[in-house]
């Protein structure tokens, strides 16, 4: 049987357009601005046929030991009206612990994808 972390992809954000990007930004007062987006580099295609569903954002602290989700995007419009979710996301935590995020993201055609990045 194939285990649910064994279908997650991955790679480079500018060469595939599955693979959520995120950026980090420091604000005051501990904040953490936290953006995902998928097809910064290669737009991926949002049609009713080929879509990005979700966008999963989970943050895991350097003495953590699970990560926890921060943040949980859907997008339902693909063209109905000619009216088009975009698949991306920006949400604000607040720690002052070094750690990494993570994202994940779900086409309902090539699966989920994965990315992440270390906040120092």
């Amino acid at each position: 049987m194939t285990k649910l972390t064994e279908t997650v992809q991955s790679g480079d954000w500018k060469a595939e357009k599955h693979v959520p990007e995120l950026e980090v930004e420091r604000l005051e007062d501990g904040k953490i601005r936290v953006n995902a987006r998928v097809g910064k580099e290669i737009e991926h295609p949002n049609t009713l046929e080929h879509h990005i569903a979700w966008i999963k954002v989970f943050f895991k602290a350097e003495d953590g030991k699970f990560p926890v989700e921060v943040g949980s995007y859907q997008y339902a419009a693909h063209g109905e009206d000619d009216i088009f979710s975009e698949p991306c996301a920006s949400g604000v935590i607040k720690t002052e612990k070094k750690g990494t995020f993570y994202a994940l993201s779900y086409c309902n055609i090539h699966g989920l994808w994965e990315n992440s990045l270390e906040l120092n």
